[in-house]
C-alpha cells in the first residue's frame, strides 16, 4: 500500500477511535449499561457502524449500532445529515418487521449525538460474493430477481423509494440464506413535493450512488422506477462483475451499452433493457410489472408455437393438448388464450375451404360441366 494512503487510513482509524464508541471498542465497559462494543464495521458518508452485543437480552444477541458522524463541518450540511439519519430510523420503524429488512431495535440521542441500533445480519454483500466467486449465472440472477422483487413491492407499497439499491447494500444472510436490503438512510417517502403553483420543487441535493442512480434521481426527482433502474444496473454487475462506470453509454440516448459484454437469453435481455431505459415512462412502472413478465416467460416460446401452428392433428383437439400441458390439470391463462386463437384460425381456414369448394361447384355448374 502507498505510504500516503496508509497514513490517511491510519488517521481516519485514529479519529474513529476517538469517538465514544470507538473508545469503548474491545473493552468490557458497556455503552448505556447494555451494549458491549466489539469492533468497527465500517463508515459511510453520514455514520460509523459498530458491532455490539446486547447483554440486556436473553442470549446476548449481536446488534449493529450506527452513530451519526458526518464528515462535514458546515451547519447546513450537518442539519441535512441529521435529517437523513432520523429519516432512516423513521423508515425502518414504518416498514416494520420484515424478514428482508434489518429490524430497528432502538433510536436515541445522547449528549448531542444520535444513535441507531439495528438487527445484525451475519453474511456477505453480493459485491463480496461476486469478488470471491465470480459473476452470477443467468439462472442465479433470475433467482435473485424472484427473491428481491417481492421485497421491492412491499417497500413501494409503503410509499418508500430506497434510492440506493446496489450490490454493497444487499446481504446474503449466512444463517438462513435470505436476501436482506440494508442502508435506508437514502430513502424518500413521497414521490414528489409540489409547491403552491403545482410545480415540482427543485433541489440540488442528490442522494444515491453515481452509476446506479438514473438521471431523474440525479436531479433529485426520483420515482418508483428509479429503484428498478438501480436494480437493473445491479443485475449487470452480478452478470459481469463490472461496475456501472466500466460500461460505455450511448452518445445520444445515454443508455448503457451492455449487450456486447454480457450473454443473456432474449427474455432476460428484454427485461433488463426495459428496466434500464433512461426515460422513466419507458421503464416498467412497478416491481409487479417485472414479476408478471418473469412469470410468463416460460410460456413465451410455447405461445409463439401455438400462434404459428394452426394445423389440427387427427383425433385430437387443441383443448385436449393444452389440458395435458400440466399433470395437475391446470392450464395457464396464456395457454388457454393461445388455444382459442388456434381454434378460431382452424375454423376460419375450414370455412374458407368450404366457400372455395362451393364457388368452384357454382362455376362448373354454370359452364355446363355437370350437365
Amino acid at each position: 500500500m502507498d505510504s500516503s494512503l496508509a497514513d490517511l487510513t491510519n488517521l481516519r482509524e485514529n479519529k474513529l477511535r476517538q469517538t465514544l464508541l470507538g473508545k469503548l471498542c474491545g473493552t468490557k465497559q458497556r455503552f448505556r449499561d447494555r451494549y458491549e462494543i466489539l469492533k468497527i464495521l465500517g463508515r459511510g458518508g453520514f455514520g460509523v457502524t459498530f458491532l455490539a452485543r446486547d447483554v440486556a437480552l436473553p442470549g446476548q444477541p449481536l446488534c449493529v449500532i450506527k452513530q451519526l458522524c458526518p464528515k462535514v463541518n458546515d451547519p447546513a450540511a450537518l442539519s441535512r445529515a441529521r435529517q437523513r439519519f432520523e429519516q432512516e430510523a423513521k423508515t425502518l420503524a414504518k416498514l416494520g418487521n420484515h424478514a428482508q429488512i434489518p429490524l430497528l431495535l432502538d433510536y436515541f440521542e445522547l449528549d448531542g449525538e444520535f444513535y441507531l441500533v439495528q438487527e445484525f445480519v451475519r453474511g456477505s454483500t453480493l459485491a463480496k460474493e461476486v469478488r470471491r466467486k465470480g459473476p452470477f449465472s443467468e439462472a442465479q440472477v433470475k433467482q435473485f430477481l424472484w427473491e428481491f422483487l417481492p421485497l421491492l413491492q412491499y417497500i413501494h407499497g409503503k410509499n418508500v423509494i430506497h434510492r440506493d439499491i446496489k450490490p454493497t447494500n444487499l446481504i446474503r444472510c449466512k444463517d438462513d440464506g435470505r436476501l436482506v436490503l440494508i442502508d435506508f438512510g437514502a430513502v424518500k417517502e413521497t414521490i414528489s413535493q409540489m409547491d403552491e403553483s403545482g410545480c415540482k420543487q427543485s433541489t440540488t441535493q442528490f442522494v444515491g450512488t453515481v452509476g446506479f442512480a438514473p438521471p431523474e434521481q440525479l436531479a433529485s426527482r426520483p420515482v418508483y422506477s428509479s429503484d428498478l433502474y438501480a436494480l437493473g444496473i445491479t443485475c449487470l454487475y452480478l452478470l459481469s462483475g463490472k461496475s456501472p462506470l466500466e460500461f460505455d453509454y450511448e452518445f445520444v440516448s445515454g443508455e448503457v451499452r451492455w449487450r456486447n459484454l454480457i450473454e443473456a437469453s432474449t427474455p432476460l435481455a428484454n427485461v433488463l433493457t426495459k428496466m434500464l431505459k433512461i426515460a422513466p415512462q419507458e421503464r416498467f412502472k412497478s416491481a409487479t410489472d417485472v414479476l408478471t413478465v418473469l412469470q410468463l416467460e416460460p410460456y413465451f416460446r410455447q405461445l409463439g408455437e401455438c400462434m404459428n401452428d394452426i394445423r389440427v392433428r387427427p383425433n385430437t383437439t387443441p383443448e385436449l393438448e393444452l389440458l395435458n400441458f400440466d399433470s395437475s390439470g391446470y392450464t395457464p391463462p396464456v395457454m388457454r388464450k393461445a388455444s382459442e386463437i388456434r381454434e378460431w384460425r382452424a375454423r376460419l381456414k375450414a370455412r374458407q375451404a368450404r366457400q372455395n369448394r362451393s364457388q368452384l361447384k357454382l362455376t362448373y355448374s354454370g359452364s355446363g360441366f355437370f350437365k
